[in-house]
């Protein structure tokens, strides 16, 4: 390959597009400012990036304010919740006020179900003005569901106004409002539906979904050099030290103005300079390439956005992304809930019965996800180009009654390298870590399915798992069966409480590890997890693993 071109797998209808304009050009390298400093499209919204240097998530010291704001004692909360809205809000008062004043049970389910249409009317008209300046009262409306304040007693009150309300431990983790924010203002690329956004009708269509393509693989491009200068950083700082230790001398005791020979560490140092040095060259060449993909990738966006602003600017949408968003927002609702669950769509003392730890808060979410991590060692990990590297998902705190969780998307299929997938936790289960692991398993799945592609049923995780499901005869949906053995994988076999089949587990301990000090407490619970430990020193060994 020629060392001027996109070192990715450029898709070929792009690659016919762009003819040899994708192709970097020979000339100085770039200025390092301008890959690592924040980039911005052309309406000046700054994109999400993922940060591949962090090793987990961060200690949570402070689930909820000590002392909580005063925003659900306004006496005219629900009447500014609804002021601006049209006549839509007037509906949703009216049949509100029908629910809550009828005394026939017959009667109030009716009007609890003529109830969900228009509420949810109301709440996209609400969540359409999400990327401008929000009343509190409209906020929390998106955000808890919390239409009016009285529908709560005076305690659970108390409890939602010391929920912290700002992202201050910078985590990929959304409310909804924060979410929808996020999307209208292009933070975040809109949630993947089977419905088609773009017009087939219009002529720039197909150049549309190229840019995407190509935005796809210049964050891609873009998040591996910023790794491999990271790598270079690492190396040099080890290098430094290194030779600070071999310098280090010792007086002769028998004839101080001499020194004493090296010392044995001060011998190792010297392998490992020599070690440090190939590596160093190593990422030197990885870091050519590098600069040279992102040079290539940066230059088939210009160009696409060139053609189509010659074509005559951005395309015609059918429904804005927000609008998109917000029929998703539905979905993932309804989906947390099942056909069986509680759809009502807002909260009230009726239906919530949630303790404090219990409620999908960000810091709890957070919390549980660390639990997670520290069993499943690599649940977060993807491998590309041959290094594993840490993405945390990007998590959506629906305000619904559901009892589980799912993955939306396992990753942008426009940038497997390093985009975030997207999972869904509903704001009020019953057991919140439960649902969280269904969230995280089914994360666990769908990823190693998209990566294994066509041989899913073959390879990996997904193929072993398919293979066992499918020698012992079971019947059902494959998927919600791995869901339930994941979830015994993390909260009994990491306890030493064997419940899953043998091979089942032998399938897991090898292609979703635990960390070494679960291994190192497992291995002496029982011959069954020393044997599997013993198996995982005689690949390491082969170099087979």
């Amino acid at each position: 390959m020629a060392q001027n071109t996109y070192h990715g797998d450029m898709d070929p209808e792009l690659a016919a597009l762009l003819g040899t304009a994708g192709a970097a050009t020979s000339g100085p390298l770039p200025d390092f400012d301008d890959i690592f400093g924040d980039k911005k499209d052309k309406e000046g919204a700054k994109s999400e990036t993922t940060d591949l240097s962090l090793s987990g998530f961060p200690q949570v010291t402070k689930r909820f304010e000590e002392k909580g704001h005063n925003h659900f004692d306004d006496p005219n909360y629900y009447k500014n919740a609804l002021s601006n809205e049209g006549d839509i809000a007037q509906r949703v008062h009216g049949t509100l006020q029908k629910y809550l004043t009828t005394k026939d049970p017959k009667d109030r389910s009716v009007f609890r179900q003529q109830l969900m249409s228009p509420y949810w009317e109301f709440y996209n008209n609400v969540a359409r003005k999400a990327t401008g300046s929000l009343l509190p009262c409209k906020k929390f409306l998106l955000r808890f569901g919390l239409l009016h304040p009285t529908f709560l007693n005076a305690e659970t009150r108390d409890l939602f106004s010391k929920i912290v309300v700002n992202n201050t431990l910078d985590q990929p983790i959304y409310y909804v409002d924060e979410w929808l924010n996020a999307i209208g203002t292009s933070k975040v690329r809109p949630s993947t539906t089977d419905e088609v956004r773009i017009s087939k009708s219009n002529p720039h269509s197909k150049l549309q979904q190229l840019l995407e393509k190509a935005r796809g693989k210049f964050d891609g491009a873009r998040t591996m050099l910023k790794q491999k200068d990271r790598e270079r950083h690492e190396i040099e700082n080890v290098l430094r030290d290194r030779f600070n230790s071999i310098f280090d001398r010792i007086p002769l005791r028998e004839m101080t103005d001499v020194s004493d020979c090296m010392k044995e560490g001060q011998k190792a140092a010297i392998q490992e300079i020599q070690v440090l040095l190939k590596d160093l060259l190593k990422n030197d060449h990885d870091m050519q390439v590098s600069i040279r993909d992102f040079i290539s990738a940066e230059a088939d966006v210009n160009t696409l956005n060139d053609k189509i602003d010659a074509e005559g600017g951005p395309i015609a949408v059918d429904t804005g992304a927000l609008d998109t968003e917000l029929d998703t927002i539905r979905q993932m609702s309804k989906m947390t809930c099942g056909r069986q669950g509680n759809h009502f769509p807002i909260l009230t003392g009726e239906y919530f019965h949630c303790g404090p730890n219990e409620i999908a808060t960000r810091e709890n979410v957070i919390s549980l996800l660390a639990k997670i991590e520290s069993v499943d060692a690599e649940v977060f990990c993807r491998v590309y180009r041959s290094k594993l590297n840490r993405i945390s998902p990007f998590v959506v705190l629906i305000p619904t009654y559901g009892e589980t969780g799912f993955c939306w998307e396992p990753f942008d299929r426009f940038n497997r390298a390093s985009s975030r997938g997207r999972i869904v936790v509903p704001m009020y289960p019953r057991n919140l870590f439960y649902a969280v692991l269904t969230a995280v398993a089914d994360l666990r799945w769908q990823v190693a399915k998209e990566k294994a592609s066509f041989y899913w049923m073959e390879e990996g995780i997904t193929g072993h798992y398919y293979q066992w499901f499918q020698s012992q005869k079971m019947k059902g949906d494959i998927k919600e069966f791995f869901i339930q053995d994941y979830i015994l994988w993390v909260t009994k076999e990491a306890e030493g409480i064997q419940k899953l089949d043998k091979e089942v587990r032998g399938t897991f301990w090898r292609y979703m590890p635990f960390t070494r000090e679960v291994k190192e407490k497992l291995r002496n619970r029982s011959y069954v997890y020393q044997d599997l430990y013993q198996r995982d020193l005689n690949r390491a060994m082969s170099d087979g693993y």
